[in-house]
């Protein structure tokens, strides 16, 4: 069976992830073999198997690091939040319902045999299991049903590094009031701290550090730099989602809606050197953009209904009808539509008219549709009919049928052989159901090319874009190099090594 060793936190957003997936780069780097593991994760961000299971990203993200395939056992359980609703709770892979806050605590101690029946899955094949909390176990009002921070390292017996985000300020206070908090059994299982997210000279923490280890008892590992690392984000309070690259030649605009997910389907776009991308949640940011997104969401009935609140529905029909090119991907796709029904109340219920820039219509269905995608696009005319010929690869992730009156955007051969026809196109307005659309290199640059001429520029001079699973690849090996040498790698070899 394999060691574990988990990472806990003093806090959401305290870099958890990252830190994880650098320490599975060295160890991989080191002929180590290790899977990732997370019992609980709760995000908006998520991404299917080649099974059809649904997960969090940033365990795929994890696996990614690793060298290995994604598995559902490295997530068994995920939230999706829902606002007022709660949020939907999946389970193994598969979405077992919406449950509100309460609901689910009373339900959660009943995960505990799939949590453990999905970590032993793991242990079973690899030599060390790298598995990350959970928000903070000081969290002493939900400490005792905990399934992700310590309730589950005493439930596989882990030695647990505790990291605190120094960027915030007040990094000794998080890591000693953390400690402090835990009882003794679980204050014993703190093998040694962690100093994340710093920018500047680490020798003035110097001075800090031995009085920090003396009120803790425990030893600190090192002090991890601010890492200006390009990896997907778990959530919506990335950084990322700021205004970029206005004097680019190519301005695409991206809306913001409340209930966003999956926006790292972008991400490729925005690293192309010739593309300023931008998220916007105002009417009056929207301006005249090359190219407008409707990304993905987790409430579509809910961000349509914002989409027109703000005004933002109104701009994006006014640039549709001028010739802006207009892409909608999952969600996004959905709202471009004639309208959207929900008899099944899968998001409330009802139905409402959508923006009318597709002949297509989505009825809500409880069973979600969950599947690694291969999709061979022939647009016809319009911007996007520079995709003629190209092949995407992604995944799905949509609870929605739509019927479709309008030219297909491409087709995709399944399992068994059969063609089915994806998404749509009218003009220059494309829908999508295809996460990681944009991953592969040819089709960014394509799609840049078309609007460099369209805007009557050059598309020669523009560097190619990076395919996004090789820009990945270079950035674990970066966040490799900076976790090796700012941790005591020895020391995180001694604490896997025994244990508890």
């Amino acid at each position: 069976m394999a060691k574990p060793l988990m990472v806990q936190g003093t806090m959401s957003n305290a870099g958890k992830s990252l830190l994880v997936a650098g320490l599975a780069r060295v160890l991989v780097q080191d002929g180590v073999r290790v899977a990732p593991f997370k019992s609980q994760n709760m995000a908006l961000n998520s991404f299917v198997t080649r099974d059809g299971c649904e997960m969090g990203r940033a365990q795929a993200m994890q696996a990614e690091a690793a060298g290995i395939e994604p598995d559902v056992a490295m997530n068994p359980i995920l939230l999706k939040p829902e606002g007022a609703r709660g949020s939907q709770v999946i389970v193994s892979g598969r979405a077992i319902g919406t449950m509100p806050a309460r609901e689910y605590f009373s339900y959660r101690r009943s995960l505990i045999p799939t949590i453990r029946e999905a970590y032993d899955r793991l242990a079973a094949d690899f030599d060390v299991v790298l598995v990350e909390g959970a928000g903070s176990p000081a969290e002493i009002n939900l400490q005792r049903d905990d399934i992700v921070n310590m309730g589950l390292a005493r439930l596989i017996d882990a030695p647990v590094l505790l990291a605190g985000d120094i960027d915030p300020g007040g990094v000794f206070a998080q890591l000693y009031g953390t400690v402090a908090l835990l009882d003794e059994a679980d204050r014993a299982r703190v093998r040694g701290l962690v100093v994340n997210k710093f920018r500047g000279d680490a020798s003035i923490l110097k001075p800090g550090l031995k009085p920090l280890e003396e009120l803790c008892g425990v030893p600190v590992l090192g002090v991890v730099p601010y890492l200006d690392i390009d990896l997907d984000d778990e959530d919506s309070l990335s950084s990322r989602l700021g205004a970029r690259g206005h004097d680019r030649a190519i301005d695409v605009a991206v809306v913001r809606l409340p209930h966003l997910s999956n926006f790292t389907d972008f991400d490729p776009l925005m690293r192309h050197p010739a593309v300023g991308l931008r998220y916007v949640e105002r009417a009056e940011d929207l301006g005249r953009p090359d190219l407008l997104v409707l990304p993905g969401t987790k409430s579509t009935l809910a961000d349509l209904a914002w989409l027109r609140a703000t005004g933002i529905a109104a701009c994006a029909l006014a640039l549709a009808d001028q010739g802006t090119p207009v892409l909608g991907i999952c969600g996004g796709y959905q709202m471009l539509g004639e309208g959207i029904d929900d008899p099944l109340s899968v998001e409330g219920g009802g139905s409402a008219p959508g923006l009318g820039l597709l002949p297509i219509r989505t009825t809500f269905a409880e069973r979600k549709h969950l599947t690694q995608t291969e999709l061979s696009l022939h647009p016809g005319m319009g911007v996007f009919s520079c995709w003629d010929g190209l092949v995407a690869h992604g995944y799905e992730i949509h609870a929605g049928d739509t019927r479709v009156d309008a030219a297909p955007a491409g087709s995709v051969r399944e399992a068994d052989g059969a063609v089915r026809m994806h998404g749509a196109v009218r003009g220059n307005v494309l829908g999508t159901y295809l996460h990681g659309l944009l991953d592969d290199g040819c089709m960014v640059d394509a799609l840049v090319g078309a609007l460099l001429h369209r805007r009557g520029l050059p598309a020669s001079t523009v560097p190619s874009a990076a395919d996004a699973r090789s820009h990945k690849d270079r950035q674990y090996d970066l966040l490799a190099d900076a976790v090796r040498a700012a941790l005591d790698m020895d020391a995180v070899y001694r604490i896997i090594e025994q244990g508890a």
